[in-house]
């Protein structure tokens, strides 16, 4: 295994650099009716300049023998409302289903929820608090048949607390690939894609490969470290299939990464330059100024909030004055930012052999 980030190319970086305001009024709070319609500007490292497009434009950006690869993980985190058998109230995020009517899961309020506790929630449905587990977790066991079922009837999906307005339709916030259930969160760069689009891309010659990361509760927040050094990186279960393997071995073009979890993946496997394992591990890579990329070219990315691991890793493969530069004219030009925000594509003009 080569050392993919070795400590000499680290930056340490005070956290200021990675600081800026975000006005309330350009997170966006709904969806675009039409999914491929948002704002896209490309960021071209080599030759420093910014495009304004729209999304449907990238297409024309993708070369015959590019490889295109997307994180198919699938939002299945519900959050639910109930209460204790004495009436107080209690909110309930199902992380990860068990089986047989078991479930991972943070509860409100998490310290009074001991173990033995029953919880009351709406279609009937009750639970029991079983064990307590590690980051403040629970593993609950739900009661009755059918809890598959009755829990999709009165759960909803675990929007980001920056977005205040009710989602009509929760598939807004999945991918149109999403294909393997385990995510808290949506790997939101996807959400511009359409079939259609995709189709097209596929046209032009693009392969288009898939991984898997499920998106955890700590992917988005702030770092609260002083320092970059000091940040610790919550860990999350990716996975790489064989023929993903093989689709980087053979590329022609560029790899190109849709978001930040997809770079994590296929990074966290690389064992060389163009080289990949396939498998299933839990990744705490944290990637930052000054790492040197063993397999992604360039990457799909939406606007990201102020002094977090997406904005430092946008910034190692763009450059921090780059990423800077555009950032401060996405705020100027009215870009959307976060989940349901406009679209980033940082890649080169020129093609990479491959």
């Amino acid at each position: 295994m080569v050392d993919l980030v070795p400590s000499s190319r680290m930056s340490h970086d005070e956290l200021g650099d990675y600081d800026f305001d975000l006005p309330e009024h350009r997170i966006a709070q709904t969806p675009l009716e039409d999914r491929a319609s948002s704002k896209l500007l490309h960021v071209d490292p080599a030759s420093g300049q910014l495009h304004d497009l729209r999304f449907r434009d990238a297409i024309s950006l993708l070369h015959k023998g590019d490889l295109l690869v997307v994180n198919d993980t699938r939002v299945s985190a519900l959050r639910l409302f109930g209460a204790k058998t004495t009436g107080a109230q209690v909110e309930a995020l199902l992380l990860r289903d068990l089986g047989e009517g078991r479930f991972t899961a943070l509860v409100k309020p998490g310290r009074r929820l001991k173990i033995g506790y029953i919880i009351e929630f709406e279609a009937g449905l009750t639970a029991t608090i079983t064990a307590e587990l590690a980051d403040g977790q629970r593993e609950i066991q739900f009661q009755g048949e059918n809890v598959t079922e009755r829990l999709r009837t009165i759960g909803t999906v675990p929007l980001p607390p920056y977005i205040t307005t009710k989602l009509e339709n929760p598939e807004r916030y999945q991918t149109v690939y999403a294909k393997e259930g385990g995510s808290v969160a949506a790997p939101t760069a996807g959400l511009h894609f359409t079939p259609e689009v995709l189709q097209a891309i596929r046209d032009r010659g693009v392969t288009i490969g898939r991984v898997t990361l499920d998106v955890g509760l700590d992917t988005f927040r702030p770092i609260a470290a002083e320092k970059l050094e000091d940040h610790h990186m919550h860990g999350e279960w990716c996975s790489v299939p064989p023929e993903t393997v093989e689709m980087i071995a053979s590329a022609k073009g560029r790899v190109i990464a849709v978001g930040t979890t997809s770079v994590r993946t296929l990074e966290s496997f690389a064992i060389g330059k163009r080289q990949l394992e396939s498998g299933r591990k839990l990744t705490s890579i944290f990637i930052q100024p000054g790492y040197d990329f063993q397999i992604v070219d360039g990457m799909f990315t939406n606007f990201h909030m102020p002094r977090t691991t997406m904005l430092l890793m946008i910034s190692a493969m763009a450059g921090k004055d780059m990423i800077q530069t555009a950032y401060r004219h996405a705020r100027q030009s009215d870009y959307r930012f976060l989940s349901f925000g406009d679209s980033m594509l940082i890649l080169n003009s020129a093609s990479v052999s491959g």
